[in-house]
Formats: C-alpha cells, structure tokens, sequence
C-alpha cells in the first residue's frame, strides 16, 4: 500500500534534495562544502542572464510573433463567420510565450548546472564522500589515478554531449512528424533532460568506483520510476532564477543520498562493483 501511495517510489524519489536539509541540520560541518560552489553558481548564473537568457528571450518573442503573423495571415482566408478566431489567435500567443520562457528557464538552468557541477567538483566530490560516510558507514574508493581521473572526468562530458547531440536530431526530426510528432518530440526532450541530470547527480557516488558510462545509464533505468521522481524535482529547482544558485547543491548532495540508499543498498552496482556495497 505504501509502494501505491509513493507511486512505487517516485514520491520517494522527489524527496532526496530535500532530505539534505535534514543532514545538513545534525552536521552542519558540512554546509561548508556548498559556500563555493553556491559562489561560483552566482559568477555562472550572470553570464548566462547577460548571454543566453537575454538573446533566447529576444529570439523567442521574434518565434512566436513569426507564428503568430503565419496563423494570422491563415486566417485573412477563411469565412468571416470564422472572425472570432482572432481571440484565439491571442491565446494562443500568450501560451506560446509562456511555454517559450518556461523552456527557456529549463535551458539556462540546465546549462548553469553543467558548468557549475564542473567547476564545483572538489567541492561537491568531497560533500558525497562525506554524506556517503554518514549515510552508510564507510567510501568505496577505487584509484585510477590522477591523470586516469582527469582522462575519465574528459571522457564523461564527451559521452554526455554525444547523447545530448544524437537524440537531440532524433527528437528535432520527431517534431516534423505532424500529431504523435508533435506531441512525442517535447516528452522525449524532457527524458533526455532528466536522464543528463541524474547522470551529474549520480555521478560523484558513481564515479568513485568507476563505472561505465553505459553502466551510470542503466542504474538510472534499474532505479525508476524513483531516479523519475527525482529528476523531475531537480528540473524544478534548477528551473527557478536565483533559487537555482542554492539548489543545486541540494541537488548533488541528494543525488549522493539517492545512490546510496537506492543503489548501494538494494545491490543494483554491476556484479564486478558488488564488492563495493557496504556491508
């Protein structure tokens, strides 16, 4: 019955960042470990506003109107007893801005995310090691490294961009097709989206003993409809301006404590990685 009410697990799954703030109030040596992080965000966040929000906003007012005239030059052809469609015309490109803002939102907090995991590593790396500790008693380490850890950190992002460019033409061309097209294009960028934010949350805990790309993948499958809950919380958080500078933290810290209670406990690491569960 609870599994019902949780949505077999993905209420559960929307939890995680928040269950953070929980740790962070017994040990609070450890907010320490975000003052950086939540620093570098703010420097990010302002190139992207000034860059990326300002020009995508301009160019999405330029789309919509671009419709707009389209649909309204549709209608200069239609009966006149039809006139009363120009009031849906307004609607429609109303909606139309919303919806174009809303992506937009989800686009410069998703790339905000991808600089600020990065250049937030250390930092964030060290946070998991200890949310781990707590959590389960001990870090599983297996050394590469320090130039195997660099070469695998390069390799990851590459992965990541590969899988971001590939389904990106493949849902680009989706949304030719008219109806299901449509209709199935958005969805699936939303999927992909959740996906690449569950492998940047995931990743510290993950990282740490090396797996495979295709491996970090196929946990976040095992894990669903939780990873699903989750990533769909952090999509909101990010999404929101200026709140996303301190939720992001919460987001890797909760991706840690996912991993750890839903992965290394339940045994879903790749057979070779079982050794390192905690025991």
């Amino acid at each position: 019955m609870l599994q019902i009410l949780t949505g077999f697990g993905f209420l559960s799954g929307m939890s995680y960042p928040f269950r953070l703030l929980g740790v962070f109030k017994s040990h609070s040596r450890l907010l320490s470990y975000i003052i950086v992080p939540i620093l570098l965000n703010f420097v990010i966040a302002i190139f992207l506003d000034v860059g990326l929000f300002l020009f995508g906003w301009e160019l999405t007012q330029v789309l919509t109107d671009t419709i707009i005239q389209r649909l309204d030059l549709f209608l200069v052809n239609l009966p006149s007893w039809l006139g009363g469609l120009d009031y849906l015309i307004v609607v429609l490109g109303f909606l139309l801005r919303i919806i174009f803002g809303i992506l937009l939102l989800v686009l410069t907090g998703f790339l905000l995310v991808q600089f600020g995991v990065i250049l937030g590593a250390p930092w964030y790396g060290k946070l998991s090691e200890e949310l781990e500790k707590i959590t389960t008693g001990n870090v599983q380490v297996i050394e590469v490294g320090f130039m195997g850890d660099i070469w695998r950190a390069i390799l990851f992002e590459i992965k990541k961009l590969v899988l971001i460019i590939s389904l990106g033409f493949l849902l680009f061309f989706l949304n030719v097709l008219p109806g299901f097209g449509t209709l199935l294009s958005p969805m699936g960028g939303m999927i992909l989206t959740g996906t690449i934010l569950c492998l940047d949350f995931f990743d510290a805990p993950l990282e740490r003993r090396r797996l495979k790309f295709r491996e970090k993948l196929g946990i976040i499958w095992k894990s669903l409809p939780a990873s699903a809950g989750f990533s769909l919380v952090c999509l909101f958080l990010i999404a929101i301006p200026f709140v996303n500078l301190l939720t992001i933290p919460f987001c890797v810290g909760g991706g840690t404590l996912f991993v750890c209670d839903r992965i290394l406990q339940k045994g879903l690491l790749p057979s070779e990685n079982q050794s390192f569960i905690p025991q």
